[in-house]
């Protein structure tokens, strides 16, 4: 089989040259293998409501699609421990092997996802599947990062780690591009399948294409060799026997484990998934932008900052890797909260100036209001008045500002001048409390127990507006974005912002973590607290920002945890992160 690299083959070149035409396929090869992990791992984020609708069904409308969200965040929860496992495999027998074995891994998983039965065919199996895939998925995952990055890194010449790295850093985007990309195709009703075919069986269709893209990767993945400075170090007997507690069982390596945590990984890991999947999950639930047309928005600002990736990368190779960081963080902690509500303004205008002119108030006694958070899925949020009407309110996306109530006050909703009072589950019980809700959530979000108007002789009947939705409207909340109102150039404008701090966060770290690390146990070193920090940190953004506004009311009240951590890290970096960029990563 042609080989990418022969190792041997750049021994003489000094560390300061022009790239060679096999360092550039080593490149290439890298990071396309790396864009189809990306891709896989991140169709379930675009796809959290429709995945919600099929296999969560049996939940409450609050709790599933919270639950969707945690579901996806399964797959970040086991990342660290892919980590160790394959940081170890990699410091051990080499980084060329765990491009293999993830590769496969990964591929075939979200393959097998796209062949899945249903909630609907085999019950709570369903989810149960799905969850033990994602965990796979994240497994695999855990361990792609920090051999890519170390792979790529060992083969760059020294004043261009940066820019070499960078391309790594590309494929998350590129990989959620790319699946942003085959969803829309797959959608669309003039090349694809259409809205509702998508929804009910079309959404198999991009996991089913990810074995194509297995084939190709391992295709590519095969014909690399190991790095010279992992090579190197195996030939002279300089490797670690211990990689793991050499990594994390001596204070000498550990402080630099936790000082690239809190001084870096930290606030890269919330930016990155609050401008590039929480941003999406905000634009279709609670700015009512359709889904397509989301997808579509989100694709071309995607395209639009990618190239930045590289231009921070190279940058940071000229002025270091930390003031561009934790610039970034800075940028992210001051401006988040007036990015989004100028989202909000350009993208649903009339939703915007509804919030101003006539908010909703949900008045209830704080003592009865739960957080609406649910990790296990085993709350129904039906106990207290209070959790009726979040719940609720949280299900169709409507914003609201509380207001206290004394004790055994019925929590009610007031919409202009019109007042909605919750059932009281304290007086009813059985089938009768059942009942009461499920009326109260009609006049939400659901049909209504009878049509407005009888059928006329060829005609259907005509079903009424759900009572609240129809007092929404009529103080101007619109139950959709109206695309005609859309202010495409600048949505597109504040979400490339958004992806530009992402490409200042991202694009450096990769060559600052190898340099902080010696090589012989670089890999498992670097991967954990990256995993800790995108795994769980950034993971779990989407459900707990998610959570924080069902609670709270306020649309826009989850950005206080990236806002908080992202301020951390520039603080704390700031006094703490070294500067890396003329290290020596050989020895």
């Amino acid at each position: 089989m042609a080989t990418v690299h022969d190792p041997g083959a750049n021994a003489s070149l000094p560390r300061h040259h022009t790239a060679t035409h096999s360092e550039k396929l080593v490149i290439t090869a890298s990071s396309l293998g790396t864009v189809f992990e990306w891709y896989d791992f991140y169709l379930y984020g675009l796809l959290t409501a429709i995945i919600a609708a099929q296999f969560l069904t049996g939940l409450n409308p609050t709790t599933s699609y919270i639950m969707a969200l945690l579901v996806f965040a399964a797959g970040f929860i086991v990342r660290p421990f892919g980590a160790l496992v394959f940081g170890w495999i990699g410091d051990t027998f080499g980084r060329r092997y765990t491009f293999i074995i993830t590769l496969t891994v990964m591929g075939l998983s979200t393959f097998l996802v796209g062949c899945l039965p249903t909630y609907k065919s085999v019950g709570v199996a369903a989810p149960a599947m799905l969850v033990a895939l994602r965990m796979i998925q994240g497994l695999a995952l855990g361990g792609e990062y920090g051999g890519a990055a170390s792979y790529v890194a060992e083969h760059a010449p020294n004043d261009k780690r940066g820019l070499y790295t960078s391309w790594i850093q590309i494929t998350a985007t590129a990989g959620l591009a790319m699946a942003l990309f085959i969803v829309i195709l797959v959608r669309s009703p003039s090349v694809g399948v259409g809205e509702a075919a998508f929804k009910e069986w079309g959404w198999r269709i991009p996991y089913l294409l990810s074995g194509v893209f297995l084939i190709f990767g391992l295709w590519l993945r095969l014909k690399l060799h190991e790095s010279p400075v992992f090579q190197k170090m195996k030939e002279e007997g300089t490797g670690s026997k211990a990689p793991l507690t050499e990594a994390f069982g001596q204070w000498r390596n550990l402080k630099v484990v936790i000082t690239a945590f809190f001084g870096a990984i930290a606030g890269q890991a919330v930016v990155w998934y609050t401008g590039q999947l929480y941003t999406m999950f905000f634009l279709e639930k609670m700015l009512k932008v359709e889904g397509l047309t989301a997808n579509t928005l989100m694709t071309v600002s995607l395209l639009m900052a990618t190239p930045f990736f590289l231009v921070f990368g190279r940058l940071s190779d000229k002025i270091g890797r930390k003031p561009i960081i934790l610039t970034g963080c800075a940028l992210a902690a001051a401006t988040l909260f007036p990015t989004f509500h100028a989202l909000t303004e350009a993208a649903n205008p009339a939703l915007a100036a509804a919030q101003v002119n006539a908010p909703v108030t949900v008045t209830a006694n704080p003592d009865e209001c739960s957080s609406q958070f649910d990790p296990v899925g085993g709350k129904t949020f039906d106990t207290t008045s209070c959790d009726i009407i979040k719940a609720m309110l949280a299900k169709a996306g409507v914003n609201y500002r509380n207001a206290p109530a004394a004790p055994g006050t019925l929590a009610s909703i007031t919409i202009g001048n019109e007042t909605f009072s919750a059932p009281d589950p304290t007086k009813l019980a059985g089938p009768a409390r059942k009942e009461a809700i499920e009326a109260f959530a009609r006049t939400v979000v659901g049909k209504p127990a009878v049509a407005a108007k009888p059928a006329e002789a060829g005609k259907p009947a005509v079903e009424a507006k759900p009572a609240i939705i129809g007092a929404l409207e009529k103080v101007g909340y619109p139950t959709k974005a109206d695309p005609a109102r859309i202010n495409t150039p600048l949505v597109i404008l504040l979400l490339w912002y958004l992806v530009l701090l992402v490409t200042m966060v991202y694009g450096p770290i990769a060559a600052m973590l190898v340099e902080l690390f010696p090589s012989r146990i670089r890999y498992s070193s670097m991967s954990l607290p990256y995993h800790i920090g995108n795994g769980w940190l950034g993971g779990l953004l989407p459900a707990i920002g998610f959570a924080m506004v069902a609670a709270n009311g306020n649309i826009y009240y989850g950005l206080w945890y990236p806002v908080i951590v992202a301020a951390f890290t520039a603080v704390v970096g700031l006094f703490i992160l070294p500067e890396t960029n003329k290290n020596n990563i050989d020895d």
